[in-house]
């Protein structure tokens, strides 16, 4: 299994939260911020509010696999936060994987084709 670049001390979501930029959509809240490091890192949040553990760990899972396969497409060098809403609990991967894509256009953190 490859290594997955994630953000796990308590400090380095404080730091997004409150250094970062943020915007919403019905599903998800994602915070952005530049870092001076080469790669970019994910720190994914799903509430208690949202499920159990179960339902937190599916989301969870379909969101990792969203920054996975796009994660070319992004930026490099940003710390990147995703908080789950209670909404997406009853959401497939296309409408999960559509929603961050939105608010990775919203933060503009998408990278710009080349033609």
């Amino acid at each position: 299994m490859k290594h997955f670049n994630s953000i796990k001390k308590n400090r380095d979501f404080q730091d997004v939260y409150q250094t970062g930029k943020s915007y919403a959509n019905k599903l998800l809240v994602m915070y952005v911020k530049k870092t001076d490091r080469p790669e970019t890192r994910i720190g994914i949040s799903v509430s208690k509010k949202v499920g159990n553990s179960v339902v937190r760990h599916h989301i969870t899972r379909l969101l990792r696999e969203s920054f996975r396969l796009h994660e070319d497409m992004t930026e490099t060098g940003l710390d990147i936060v995703v908080v789950a809403r209670a909404a997406a609990k009853e959401e497939s991967y296309k409408t999960i994987e559509s929603a961050y894509l939105h608010l990775c256009g919203l933060h503009n953190i998408l990278k710009k084709e080349s033609k």
